[in-house]
């Protein structure tokens, strides 16, 4: 499977670039993972914002968010 691929360029201060390439023939590689990483943590951060939004709506309509955790941690600590 053939996979189309972008080409991000940017500007390094070029002391930077003679030590990557002196420590690192291949940073490419090693960009490339970093921008994956970074990626899936925005994408988790936006997501833990939504669930929070969502979260904080239904407080709003119900008056009630409480963890199912918490609910049966409770209800256990009693002997219910």
């Amino acid at each position: 499977m053939f996979i189309m691929s972008e080409v991000i360029a940017i500007r390094i201060p070029r002391e930077l670039k003679k030590e990557l390439q002196q420590l690192n023939p291949d940073y490419a590689e090693d960009v490339r993972t970093y921008l994956e990483q970074m990626v899936k943590k925005k994408k988790l951060k936006h997501a833990l914002a939504e669930a929070t939004r969502f979260r904080n709506e239904l407080y709003k309509k119900t008056g009630n968010t409480t963890p199912a955790a918490d609910i049966i941690r409770e209800d256990r600590d009693h002997g219910h």
